[in-house]
Formats: C-alpha cells, sequence, structure tokens
C-alpha cells in the first residue's frame, strides 16, 4: 500500500465523519442560538430551560437524519470493502 493510497483513505474517512456529523451540528447549534436568544428576550438564567430543549432537538435531528446517516455510512463501508484486494497490495 502506497502512502498516497493511506493518505487517500484517511482523507475519505475524514470528509465522511465531517459529512455525517454536519446536519446534526447544524440543528444544535441552531437550537443552541434560538434558546440563548429566547432567555436573553426572557431573562430567564435557569440551565434547564436551555438544556431540554437542545436536547430535544438534536433527537429530532437524529430522527430526521438517521435514514440519511445510515445510507451514507453503507456507502462508505462498500466503498473500503469493495477495494479490500487493492489495499493488500
Amino acid at each position: 500500500m502506497t502512502p498516497e493510497t493511506v493518505v487517500d483513505i484517511i482523507r475519505h474517512a475524514l470528509m465522511t465523519t465531517f459529512w455525517l456529523s454536519a446536519p446534526l451540528l447544524g440543528v444544535c447549534v441552531a437550537a443552541g442560538i434560538a434558546m440563548s436568544l429566547l432567555q436573553v428576550v426572557t431573562s430567564i438564567q435557569d440551565s434547564a430551560f436551555s438544556t431540554a430543549p437542545r436536547l430535544a432537538a438534536f433527537l429530532l435531528g437524529l430522527v430526521l437524519f438517521l435514514p440519511w446517516i445510515v445510507a451514507k455510512l453503507m456507502a462508505y463501508t462498500t466503498f473500503i470493502l469493495g477495494d479490500l484486494g487493492r489495499y493488500a497490495r
């Protein structure tokens, strides 16, 4: 296995990780900003007031994006295991 192949495998793994985490991170950031703005407007500084909706938004995002995430993971696994003979050289 050449160093270029290893770099390509690692690059592909990191890009797949980025694209799999991006939708959930986007949902969490949007929920965090919305809750922070709501706390500023209402002057409520309770930590449970902001934590519970953020967790609920993450769970909703996970449920919505899970089929897409599983499909991407299956495509990545097929890509890696499909060329297994090429990596053994």
